[in-house]
C-alpha cells in the first residue's frame, strides 16, 4: 500500500514537473542564458578561495573549479537557504560577461539553465521547481539503498494493483527504481559538475563534495549578519567569503601578535601609539621654553585661630603662613589629613591615606625651610591626587574591585612635578571605576553642598575633597567632562587645561588624544600656580610639550575681546565688562552634526585598546556599573578601523571650523552642556570653570535646609591660551565671592539626614548623534 501511495505520488510530481524538464536549448544558449542573467541581476555567485588576477584588461577566464550560482532575488524563493544554489560544468564567462566558450556536450544541468533567467520574474514557477527539487531529493535519498529485489518486488506489486494510473508505462519497478536513480543522478550533478567563470577579476577554488556549496553560502550568510554591525553588509558572497578567508589566514595571526606584544597588561601604561594629537593652531610650532608665572605673594596675611578658617584658606594665602612660619608643614598636614577622616564617611571620596609618606614629606619641607631653602607657593602644601595616578608603595586602584590590590611601583610625572615643587601628598582621592562617573568599588562620592547628589564624573574625590576643605587642592583628569562636571556640581574653581600641556607618565589611560590633567582649587590665581607647577614636557608622554603660557598674572584684560554664549552668565560678563573688557554676542558655528559621537568612537575605541585582555578575561562582569563601561566597549569592539579613522578625519574638520570661527580672545558659556564639552575635548580647548552663585535645592525639608545647588560658568579659550582665560577668572572672582563660601558639611540640620537613594540622580553618559 505503501509503495502504491508513492506510485501515485511520484507521477503526479513528474506531472507536474515536465514544464520545467525540457532540455530543447542547446548548451551554448543555456550558457548565454546565465551569463546574461548574471550580468542583469538575476542570478548570483558564490564560492571560495577567491583569487585577484589584477589585470582589468584580462578577458579569458583561467581555469576554475567550483562555482555556485543562484537566483539573487531570494526573497521570493522560500528555499532559498537549501535550494536555490546550483553547481555547473564547462562554462567559462569573460570579465565582460558576453563571450562564452564551448560546452562540452553531455552537460546534464542545462535544463535548469533554460529556467534561470525567468525566474525572478515568476515567483511561483520558482517555488514549484525548488519544492520539485527538494521532493526529488528527499525520494531520491529515501529508495537509492534499498535493496533492489525488494524494492522491484514491492514496486511491481504496487503498480499492477494501482487502478490510478492504468496507463503509467512504467510497468516495472526495476524501470521505476532504476527512473529515481537517475533523478538523484540529476541532482548529484547539479553539486558537483564545474562552471568556469571569472567576473571582475575574481575566481573559485574547488569544492570537495557536492554539499559545499550549500555550507559556503550558509556560512557567507552569517558572516554577513556580523557585517551589518559595521554597516558593510554591501559585499557579494564571492567577497565576503574571501573576507572570511583573508581574515582567518591574514588579520588574526597579526591580531594576536599585536595583542600579545602589547595589550596583555591593562591600563595603557606602557607602550603608547606614536599617532600623537597636537591641538595647535599656529602653522608654526612654539618654540623656546616656556619662562615661569610671575606669582603673587599673599602679603599680610595672619593665621586664623579657627582650624576650619585655615581649611578654607587659598594655597597662595597657606603658602605664605609656611613661608613666614606661622604654621608647619607637618602641622597644616595634620590639619587635613584630620578633616578627611572626619568627612570620608560621609562622602566617600577617599581611597588611600598616604599618611606616613605626608608626614615625611612635610618634615622635609620644615627641614628645608629651617635651612633657607623655599621651593615655592607650594612648598609644603597638602595636597590629593586622583587615585588613577601612581604612587610607589601605595595602592593604585583606578576605582575598580578588579584593580583595587594594585600597586604600581611608577612614580608619575605628575607627582615628580608635584614633589619637586615642595608639595606634600595626604591622599589618593575617588575615581570613578576605570575613570568613569562618580561609581567606584568602595561607593558612590556625594557632592558636599548638597549630599543627596553624587558628585558626578570620574573626579569625583578631587572635587568633593576640595569643596568641602578637606584639602587646599588636587589633580584631577578628564577625558569627557570628568573636570568639568564635579567642578560644577561641587561648587568649586577648577581648570582643564590644554591639551598636552601636563605629561601623564604614570596614569591610566584612556584615550591617548583626549586625556588632560588639571586642577581643583579654591579659586583661579591657585589654579594658575598649580598649572605652572604641573606644566611642561614629559619625556614619556609623546603627547606632551613645553608651551610657553603667558602670565596669567600680567595679562592685561582692557586689551581682550570676550564672547558670550546664549547660556552664560551674565553676572560674569557685566563684571568683565565694567573691569574694560569688551564683550560681544557669540555663537560658535561649525557644521559636524556627528560630535557626540566621534568623543564616543575616539575615547571607547581607545579606551578598549588599553582593556583588551580585561574585557576578553570577563573581568567586565565585575565591572561596578554595568550599563557603563561595560556596555560602551562591546559596543566599541565592533568599531572598524576604517570608521575610526573617518571619525578622526571628521574631528580635523570641526578642528578647522572652530578655529576659523573663533574670532574672540574667549568666551563665556555653559561648562556642563555636554556638546560642548565634546567639543572642547575634541578640539584641545582650555577650559576654567567658574562658580557664580547658588540657588535653592528642588524639594527643601519642610523646615529648611542650608544645602543648596550650585551655580557656575565656564570661560574658554583657543588652545595654548590657558592664561587668557585664566586671567579672566581672576578678574571675576577679585569683585565676587562665590569661590569663598562653604558647604553645609558640618551643619546639616534635623532633616538634612543622608538618603540610601538619592533624590537628584545623574542620568549616565550615552551616545548621542
Amino acid at each position: 500500500m505503501g509503495m502504491k501511495i508513492f506510485s501515485v505520488f511520484f507521477f503526479a510530481l513528474l506531472f507536474l514537473a515536465s514544464p520545467f524538464l525540457q532540455v530543447a536549448r542547446c548548451q551554448s544558449e543555456a550558457e548565454a542564458d546565465v551569463a546574461e542573467a548574471v550580468e542583469r541581476g538575476d542570478l548570483g555567485i558564490v564560492g571560495e578561495d577567491v583569487q585577484d588576477f589584477g589585470d582589468p584588461n584580462y578577458s579569458s577566464a583561467p581555469e576554475v573549479k567550483t562555482v555556485c550560482v543562484f537566483p539573487k532575488n531570494s526573497a521570493k524563493c522560500p528555499f532559498y537557504s537549501e535550494l536555490c544554489r546550483f553547481q555547473f560544468s564547462g562554462m567559462t564567462v569573460s570579465r565582460s560577461l558576453k563571450r562564452q566558450s564551448p560546452t562540452p556536450a553531455g552537460n546534464t544541468a542545462t535544463w535548469f539553465l533554460d529556467k534561470c533567467r525567468n525566474m525572478s520574474s515568476r515567483p511561483s514557477t520558482r517555488f514549484m521547481a525548488s519544492l520539485l527539487l527538494l521532493l526529488f531529493y528527499s525520494l531520491a535519498d529515501s529508495f537509492a539503498d534499498l535493496p533492489s529485489q525488494f524494492q522491484a518486488q514491492q514496486e511491481l506489486t504496487d503498480i499492477n494493483k494501482s487502478t490510478i494510473l492504468p496507463t503509467c508505462p512504467c510497468r516495472r519497478a526495476a524501470t521505476l527504481l532504476e527512473m529515481v536513480k537517475n533523478y538523484k543522478k540529476i541532482w548529484d550533478m547539479f553539486c558537483q559538475k564545474v562552471m568556469d567563470l571569472m567576473i571582475h577579476s575574481r575566481s573559485l577554488a574547488p569544492s570537495k563534495n557536492g554539499n559545499e556549496c550549500p555550507k559556503n553560502i550558509t556560512e557567507a550568510s552569517q558572516i554577513r549578519h556580523g557585517l551589518t554591525l559595521l554597516d558593510a553588509d554591501f559585499f557579494n558572497d564571492i567577497k565576503v567569503l574571501e573576507i572570511a578567508k583573508g581574515a582567518k589566514e591574514f588579520n588574526i595571526p597579526i591580531i594576536r601578535t599585536n595583542r600579545k606584544l602589547v595589550a596583555s597588561i591593562n591600563g595603557g601604561l606602557h607602550n603608547p601609539s606614536p599617532l600623537v594629537f597636537n591641538p595647535e593652531w599656529s602653522k608654526e610650532q612654539s618654540q623656546g621654553k616656556a619662562s615661569r608665572f610671575n606669582h603673587p605673594s599673599a602679603s599680610g596675611i595672619q593665621r586664623p585661630i579657627n582650624e576650619e578658617d585655615i581649611a578654607f584658606m587659598s594655597v597662595l594665602e597657606l603658602g605664605e603662613l609656611i613661608k613666614k612660619k606661622q604654621i608647619t608643614s607637618e602641622e597644616l598636614t595634620g590639619i587635613f589629613l584630620k578633616r578627611l577622616r572626619r568627612y570620608n564617611p560621609v562622602l566617600e571620596s577617599v581611597v588611600t591615606y598616604t599618611e606616613d609618606l605626608a608626614y615625611q614629606q612635610a618634615k622635609e619641607a620644615d627641614k628645608l625651610l629651617s635651612q633657607g631653602v623655599h621651593l615655592g607657593p607650594l612648598h609644603g602644601i597638602p595636597y590629593g591626587l586622583k587615585d588613577i595616578i601612581s604612587v610607589p608603595l601605595y595602592k593604585t586602584t583606578w576605582g575598580s574591585t578588579t584593580f583595587k590590590n594594585q600597586v604600581l611601583n611608577i612614580e608619575a610625572w605628575v607627582y615628580k612635578r608635584l614633589k619637586s615643587a615642595g608639595a606634600v601628598l595626604v591622599a589618593k582621592l575617588v575615581t570613578g571605576s576605570l575613570a568613569y562617573d562618580d561609581i567606584w568599588f568602595g561607593g558612590r562620592t556625594r557632592n558636599p553642598w548638597n549630599i543627596e547628589e553624587f558628585s558626578t564624573g570620574s573626579s569625583a574625590g578631587p572635587a568633593a575633597c576640595t569643596s568641602a576643605g578637606m584639602i587646599p587642592f588636587a589633580i584631577g583628569s578628564e577625558t569627557a567632562g570628568s573636570i568639568t562636571y564635579p567642578a560644577s556640581r561641587c561648587g568649586v574653581t577648577a581648570l582643564r587645561p590644554t591639551f598636552g600641556s601636563v605629561g601623564r607618565t604614570g596614569v591610566m589611560s584612556l584615550s591617548e588624544s583626549l586625556d588632560k590633567l588639571g586642577p581643583f582649587c579654591r579659586n583661579a590665581a591657585d589654579c594658575a600656580v598649580i598649572l605652572d607647577a604641573i606644566r611642561g614636557k614629559d619625556p614619556d608622554d609623546l603627547s606632551s610639550r613645553d608651551i610657553p603660557f603667558g602670565d596669567p598674572f600680567s595679562v592685561d584684560i582692557t586689551k581682550l575681546t570676550v564672547g558670550y554664549l546664549d547660556d552664560a552668565d551674565m553676572e560674569v560678563v557685566h563684571v568683565l565688562e565694567s573691569k574694560g573688557v569688551k564683550v560681544v554676542p557669540f555663537k560658535l558655528n561649525y557644521t559636524v552634526d556627528s560630535v557626540q559621537g566621534i568623543l564616543n568612537f575616539t575615547m571607547d575605541v581607545d579606551m578598549l585598546a588599553h582593556f583588551d585582555e580585561w574585557q576578553r578575561s570577563g573581568k567586565d562582569d565585575d565591572y561596578e556599573a554595568q550599563d557603563q563601561w561595560p556596555v560602551e566597549l562591546r559596543l566599541a569592539r565592533v568599531v572598524s578601523a576604517v570608521d575610526y579613522l573617518q571619525a578622526q578625519r571628521a574631528r580635523g574638520k570641526l578642528i578647522q571650523e572652530v578655529k576659523e570661527n573663533f574670532n574672540v580672545d574667549a568666551f563665556i558659556g555653559n561648562a556642563t552642556d555636554w556638546e560642548r564639552v565634546c567639543i572642547g575635548n575634541l578640539v584641545g580647548l582650555p577650559v576654567i570653570v567658574v562658580p557664580t552663585g547658588f540657588k535653592n535645592i528642588p524639594n527643601p525639608p519642610p523646615t529648611g535646609t542650608r544645602r543648596r545647588t550650585t551655580v557656575n560658568t565656564g570661560i574658554y579659550a583657543p588652545p595654548n591660551h590657558d592664561h587668557i582665560a585664566l586671567a579672566l577668572a581672576m578678574a571675576y572672582q577679585s569683585a565676587t565671592n562665590h569661590h569663598k563660601q562653604r558647604p553645609p558639611i558640618d551643619d546639616l540640620g534635623p532633616n538634612d539626614t543622608i538618603p540610601n537613594h538619592p533624590t537628584v540622580p545623574t542620568p549616565p553618559r550615552r551616545l548621542h548623534m
